[in-house]
C-alpha cells in the first residue's frame, strides 16, 4: 500500500531541501551511525533515508547498491507517519508490504525498523532504519538502542539547519532561502501555482545604528521579523538575504495577497511604533512581483525584479523627505 502524505508534507519538503543534502556524497559523520546500527542489531542492512517528494534517498546505505527507490513502495514512507519507531516483524504477515516489490524482490525485505529522525521544528525528514531478510522480534531495549541512535543522527541534523539560518533573526539565510525557493518555484511551474516574492528594506536604518547604538540596531532587526513573520502565513518562506535587507516567498499569492500582508505588517509595526514615544521608528520599503514562468526562470531573476521595485520605491520616499 501506498502511504499517504503527511499533514505538513510542504514545509516538510522545504526544511528537507533547505538542507541541500539530497544527492550529495557519502560522509563519514552519517556512515558511522549505520555502521553502529548494523553492528548493535546484526542487520544486513542499515540505512539513513530521506523521504522527497518522489523518492527516497539514501545518504547512508549498508548492505544495499542502489542509491534511492521510489516514494510509493518505500517503508520509510509509512514510517515518517507515525511519532514513534515503525516495526514491520514480518512483512510477509503485513497486507500493506506482503506484495511490495522489496519484499517480492531484492533485497527480500522481511523485517523493517525505522526511527523517524525529525528537524529542529519536529518535522520528520527520513529515517534511521534497519532491515533484515528473515522475520524477527524487536523488544523494549532494541527500540531504546535504535532511539538513541536515532537521537544522534538529529543532533547531527539540527546542527546542519543551524548553519542555514540567519544567526541573529532565526530565519533562513540567503543560501538556504534560495535552495529552497529554487526547488518551490519549480513546484509552481509545474502546477500552475499563484506566488508572489516581497523584498523589503527598513527605512533611515543607518540612522538606529548610529543615534541608538549597534545593539539598538539588531533590536530593531529581531523585531522587524517578529513582525513579519506574525503577519505571514504557515507555508510563507521568510529570509533575512543581508543587513537589513528582507525576503517573503509567498506561496499561493498574487499581488492583491501580498498587499494584505504588506498592509497587516504596517499596522503591526504603527502599533509598535506608537507605543515606543521618543524611541526610533521601524518602517520599511517593499517591492512585489507575481511569479511569472515567463519571466522568471530562476529565484534569481524574481529577486532581482523585486529588489528593483523596492529600490524604486525607497529611492521615491527619500526624495519625498528631502524636498
Amino acid at each position: 500500500m501506498k502511504a499517504d502524505l503527511s499533514g505538513d508534507e510542504f514545509a516538510r519538503l522545504q526544511s528537507l531541501h533547505s538542507l541541500d543534502i539530497l544527492d550529495t556524497p557519502p560522509e563519514e559523520r552519517f556512515d558511522r551511525i549505520t555502521r553502529l546500527a548494523k553492528r548493535i542489531f546484526d542487520v544486513p542492512i542499515a540505512l539513513i533515508s530521506f523521504v522527497d517528494d518522489k523518492r527516497q534517498w539514501f545518504k547512508s546505505r549498508l548492505g544495499l547498491t542502489v542509491c534511492q527507490t521510489p516514494r510509493d513502495i518505500s517503508f520509510c514512507g509509512h514510517a515518517i507517519l507515525d511519532d514513534e519507531i515503525f516495526v514491520i516483524p514480518d512483512t510477509s504477515q503485513d497486507p500493506r508490504f506482503k506484495n511490495n516489490p522489496l519484499v517480492v524482490g531484492e533485497p527480500y525485505i522481511r523485517f523493517y525498523a525505522g526511527y523517524p529522525f525529525r528537524d529542529t521544528s519536529g518535522r520528520k525528514l527520513g529515517t534511521l532504519c534497519i532491515i533484515d531478510s528473515q522475520p524477527r522480534a524487536f523488544e523494549a531495549r532494541d527500540l531504546e538502542a535504535l532511539t538513541d541512535l536515532g537521537k544522534v543522527l538529529e543532533h547531527k541534523m539540527a546542527a546542519m539547519q543551524l548553519a542555514m539560518l540567519d544567526e541573529l533573526t532565526g530565519v533562513a539565510n540567503r543560501r538556504s532561502f534560495t535552495l529552497v525557493a529554487r526547488h518551490d518555484i519549480e513546484v509552481y511551474r509545474r502546477h500552475a501555482i499563484d506566488a508572489s516574492l516581497v523584498s523589503f528594506d527598513l527605512d533611515e536604518f543607518k540612522d538606529i545604528n548610529d543615534i541608538f547604538g549597534h545593539a539598538a540596531g539588531d533590536h530593531a532587526l529581531i523585531t522587524f521579523v517578529e513582525h513579519l513573520k506574525a503577519s505571514c502565513r504557515y507555508s510563507d518562506i521568510v529570509a533575512r538575504l543581508g543587513g537589513d535587507e528582507f525576503a517573503v516567498l509567498l506561496t499561493g499569492a498574487n499581488r492583491d495577497a501580498a498587499l494584505k500582508i504588506i498592509d497587516k505588517l504596517w499596522h503591526s509595526l504603527d502599533n509598535f511604533n506608537r507605543q515606543q514615544p521618543g524611541h526610533y521608528n521601524i518602517r520599511f520599503s517593499y517591492g512585489i512581483v507575481e511569479f511569472d514562468p515567463m519571466k522568471h526562470p530562476d529565484i534569481e531573476t524574481l529577486l532581482r525584479d523585486s529588489d528593483a521595485l523596492m529600490y524604486q520605491n525607497k529611492q521615491r520616499k527619500t526624495t519625498a523627505r528631502e524636498s
